[in-house]
């Protein structure tokens, strides 16, 4: 009877780590954290994307830390090699933003950052850099 139970929790363990059986592609959850010389990013965004799946993103918290979601809430990162994007931004009002990283983090096309997702992980660390530029810096649009 115990072997049973444990092979049973087992399968579903199986199952939800492969997606449910939700009909939708098996996701691995990703969680880490982004830093610009060597400090936190504590405002923001955080996507990774890939051209033949769907993206995935999250938010950034005070710590610079996230957790990715695809689906759902927290369900993780479709295995595959992602271009990363970080849209560090803080909304001041309607019409300023305070950049607390390099426009050029903000596209996936020009941030120059990918990385390749094959398991889960919870801690992975994405480093930007100001390039002897300072910052944050403010836009009015």
């Amino acid at each position: 009877m115990q072997k049973t139970i444990v092979a049973a929790l087992a399968v579903l363990a199986s199952a939800c780590f492969t997606g449910c059986g939700d009909g939708r592609p098996t996701r691995v959850p990703v969680a880490g954290r982004v830093v610009i010389d060597g400090e936190p990013v504590r405002f923001g965004m955080i996507k990774l994307s890939n051209p033949d799946t769907r993206a995935a993103s999250g938010r950034l918290d005070g710590e610079g830390r996230f957790q990715l979601t695809c689906f759902e809430k927290h369900d993780g990162v479709i295995p595959g090699t992602h271009r990363v994007e970080v849209a560090a931004t803080e909304g001041i009002d309607d019409r300023t933003v305070r950049w607390h990283a390099p426009k050029k983090y903000a596209d996936q096309s020009t941030s120059g950052i990918e990385v390749t997702i094959d398991e889960p992980t919870d801690d992975l660390v994405i480093e930007l850099t100001w390039s002897g530029g300072k910052g944050p810096f403010v836009e009015r649009q």
